[in-house]
């Protein structure tokens, strides 16, 4: 479910932190799903609980989680954040079509990246 980059520059807690938004935005993780606990996220990563909980708060402060004492953490009906999220992508789109225009970039490659992104369904070339 959640894989560390040791080598990545960003803290622990910013990559858990990321990986679920990405499940839930990806429909990975559903609304009301239970997330797993605290404890047993940080043996599985082998990592420090204080690092996980600092996730789930960032993540419940963001609105993407919710808490039930006593039952652990839960996925939040993220629709609204969703849609906030694809409109912050579209005008991000809009702006680099802009861009590429100005500097003279074809139309057809802008959409063959694209293309190909969509294609390899999100997935690196790498």
């Amino acid at each position: 479910m959640i894989i560390l980059d040791y080598r990545d520059r960003r803290p622990i807690y910013e990559q858990i932190m990321e990986r679920f938004q990405e499940l839930m935005m990806s429909g990975g993780l559903k609304q009301d799903e239970k997330l797993p606990s605290v404890r047993s996220l940080a043996m599985e990563l082998s990592i420090n609980p204080n690092t996980i909980q600092r996730a789930y708060a960032e993540l419940e402060r963001q609105g993407y989680i919710y808490s039930v004492k006593g039952k652990g953490s839960f996925v939040t009906d993220n629709s609204v954040l969703k849609d906030s999220k694809k409109q912050v992508v579209l005008k991000r789109q809009e702006e680099t079509a802009l861009e590429a225009l100005l500097l003279n970039v074809e139309k057809e490659k802008l959409k063959d990246i694209i293309d190909k992104i969509y294609d390899r369904g999100g997935k690196s070339d790498d």
